[in-house]
């Protein structure tokens, strides 16, 4: 076992909500612990601002031509950082050597090897005085690779911890459904495989959000309450989804649209986006044992129409004895880990990359 580090992990997610901040220990490989999660939530302006500006980036040539937003946005997001990174070593008072700082996703590009986190790690650095890593996908995209996604090295920390605690008998997938849905399989060997399988709330959100007053589909209720049109269901099956998402090992949200769906009513459309949703994530499932994490582990009805489509019965990771709603943030801050110390956060079977692919910019500004 080597030198063990603790590291303030953060991630604010596809559905743009707020950040999680998770504190854990690892010597990087093999040991680690959880001390402490926590979420803050972004006022409504600050929210308001990045669904904004994420839907105006659409091409590379946006990212320029709205630089000064991206500018202005970015130190708002960096302070908001700052602030979560402050109080949570203040309340939890555990001291931390290294922060992982994912940002804010405006844009990703893995064919254009473009990707756009929004925070400045040397900003953050300073406001904390802290040892910040962040930039952690770029590194991956110069090597061939997707730049996402990149939690399944804690994933397979995970499965080795859980099987040695006799919790699980690989193989077993690891389902995330934040914005987008990824997997993680991991073998009896620890073998990993790794993509992003399509669309998981992004669709939904984006579609509650355009016809109501609400954010999301709480437990997937208005989605329950409406009647799936199976016509359009399967007409944007044939035509765009499979066909697309088999192209591309990682996803951005802009991969996706509503536009199918215009004209239905608010319950209908959510049945609607809800069973494609399902269908995508079902068809992308292997038959081995299935423990989901993310936020849309709570849309109840979503979970049960996956469930409905594979053999294999879907458990909640929180089963297990982790709360999944901090995995990525527990994970950015293993990476950061990892990353100060050489060690590789990206492979051939997760992202793509022509090798095992170190990641991340370190900095110390104070």
């Amino acid at each position: 076992m080597g030198k063990i580090y603790t590291a303030l992990g953060l991630m604010s997610g596809t559905s743009m909500d707020g950040v999680d901040a998770s504190i854990i220990s690892s010597d990087g490989d093999i040991e680690y612990s959880v001390k402490t999660d926590k979420y803050f939530k972004y006022n409504d302006e600050l929210r308001h601002k990045l669904i904004n500006i994420r839907e105006k980036v659409l091409t590379i040539d946006d990212l320029k031509a709205l630089s000064d937003d991206i500018k202005s946005l970015e130190r708002d997001i960096t302070l908001f950082h700052a602030k979560v990174v402050n109080e949570t070593i203040e309340t939890s008072k555990i001291e931390v050597d290294l922060v992982g700082f994912h940002g804010q996703t405006i844009f990703h590009n893995a064919e254009k090897k473009i990707t756009k986190q929004l925070g400045d790690g040397e900003m953050l650095s300073k406001l904390t005085k802290k040892i910040v890593v962040y930039n952690f996908r770029q590194n991956d995209l110069e090597n061939e690779g997707q730049g996402a996604p990149l939690t399944p090295i804690y994933h397979n920390l995970l499965a080795k911890t859980f099987k040695e605690k006799g919790k699980v008998k690989l193989p077993i997938t690891i389902l995330n459904i934040g914005g987008i849905a990824n997997t993680t399989s991991i073998n009896e060997n620890y073998k990993m495989t790794s993509m992003d399988i399509g669309p998981g709330n992004c669709l939904i959100d984006k579609w509650v959000i355009a016809n109501s007053e609400k954010n999301f589909d709480k437990n997937g209720d208005i989605a329950r309450s409406g009647k799936t049109d199976k016509f359009i269901l399967e007409q944007t099956i044939d035509n765009f989804y499979y066909s697309k998402i088999s192209k591309k090992k990682s996803l951005d949200i802009n991969d996706f649209d509503i536009s199918f769906a215009k004209g239905l009513s608010l319950e209908d459309g959510a049945a609607t986006i809800t069973e494609l949703t399902a269908d995508i994530i079902s068809k992308k499932l292997s038959d081995e044992a299935i423990f989901v994490c993310g936020g849309g582990r709570k849309n109840k009805f979503l979970i049960d129409l996956i469930q409905a489509k594979v053999k294999n019965k879907i458990l909640q990771i929180d089963n297990l004895g982790i709360d999944g709603n901090y995995i990525e943030s527990q994970a950015f801050g293993f990476l950061a880990i990892r990353s100060y110390l050489g060690l590789p956060i990206s492979f051939p079977e997760t992202t793509g990359c022509k090798a095992p692919c170190k990641g991340g910019v370190i900095v110390k500004k104070f």
